[in-house]
């Protein structure tokens, strides 16, 4: 069975950047859309990310222009770099894939001065 593993987050000032990287344990076949999510604390884990099999990005509005989502298939990793940061990003993220497998525990990002 897949695991996915997120790592890359940390602590970071407003207007600084981190890339996440989502290894998985097993073969993503690139026939699966990926994608990247966020859970802020008492708030839903909502989807930030997208890339289909095709190669097509979808993002939501909030971070449209400052984030982006690629992978490499050889490394069987999905990354998300995220620029221009705010304090609105602080929140866990995790990745998955389309449909979805069991979630890892994804990796904190916090956005404070």
């Amino acid at each position: 069975q897949v695991q996915l593993v997120e790592s890359g987050g940390g602590l970071v000032q407003p207007g600084g950047s981190l890339r996440l990287s989502c290894a998985a344990s097993g073969s993503i076949s690139s026939f699966y859309t990926m994608a990247w999510y966020r859970q802020a604390p008492g708030k839903q884990r909502e989807r930030v990310a997208l890339l289909t099999n095709s190669g097509s990005t979808n993002y939501a509005d909030s971070v449209k222009g400052r984030f982006t989502i690629s992978r490499d298939n050889a490394k069987n990793t999905v990354y998300l770099q995220m620029n221009s940061l705010n304090p609105e990003d602080t929140a866990v993220y995790y990745c998955n894939r389309v449909p979805s497998i069991p979630w890892g525990q994804g990796t904190q990002v916090t956005v404070s001065s």
